[in-house]
């Protein structure tokens, strides 16, 4: 059997653009639990296809120890408030997440006290920032 040029192209880049297109499930997430850690950041990650905040926090015996916060996209994020600067390393955060099923620190962000006081959070799907319809909005 033999291969067009043209196919063989098609398949290449089909192989190849796969993985831009892929993205993974939040079901490592109890999303059926929420719970809440406060702390020092030690790093905010402003990045595609997910933001991270890391987050360090005492255990029992006051030794820090880093929790990883998963967020949405950055567009995402954004349409919820968040800014490339909203956290900076060493600023007090309060995160409020979906645990990992499997017991390790982290999770899905769900909302965030900052250091000014502010809660931010995700965004609502299908509201703009006026309460209305985003898709009738636009």
């Amino acid at each position: 059997m033999r291969i067009g040029f043209g196919t063989l192209a098609l398949i290449v880049i089909t192989l190849s653009t796969s993985s831009t297109f892929a993205h993974h499930s939040f079901a490592m997430y109890d999303r059926d639990k929420t719970d809440t850690v406060a702390g020092i950041v030690k790093e905010y990650e402003w990045t595609n296809p997910h933001v991270w905040i890391h987050v360090m926090t005492p255990d029992t015996a006051g030794k820090p120890i880093e929790w990883s916060f998963e967020m949405q996209s950055i567009a995402q994020d954004a349409a919820a408030g968040w800014r490339a600067d909203s956290v900076k390393p060493g600023d007090k955060v309060s995160i409020d997440f979906h645990p990992l099923k499997d017991g390790t620190r982290g999770g899905q962000l769900v909302a965030a006290t900052i250091a000014d006081g502010q809660r931010l959070g995700p965004p609502v799907v299908g509201r703009d920032r006026n309460g209305g319809d985003s898709a009738r909005s636009q």
